[in-house]
């Protein structure tokens, strides 16, 4: 396990992609993750949206992009 110093350590470019990692781990068993009613309704809403509008906003690899090149 890491410890919070050891996370600190690591450039902000790892520290991202160790919590990407992290993650596609959590992904990977869905039924695992417990969500609230609320949370669900978020989700839906958030999924119409989209569907509504897929081309507003950013792909993730221009937004990942922009985080690791910030100065």
């Amino acid at each position: 396990m890491f410890a919070e110093k050891d996370i600190l350590s690591l450039i902000v470019s790892e520290r991202i992609q160790l919590a990407q990692d992290i993650w596609d781990s959590i992904a990977q068993v869905p039924e695992c993750v417990d969500l609230t009613d609320e949370e669900k309704l978020e989700i839906d809403r958030r999924l119409d949206a989209y569907h509504k509008t897929p081309d507003i906003g950013f792909p993730w690899s221009l937004v990942r992009d922009r985080i690791e090149n910030r100065g």
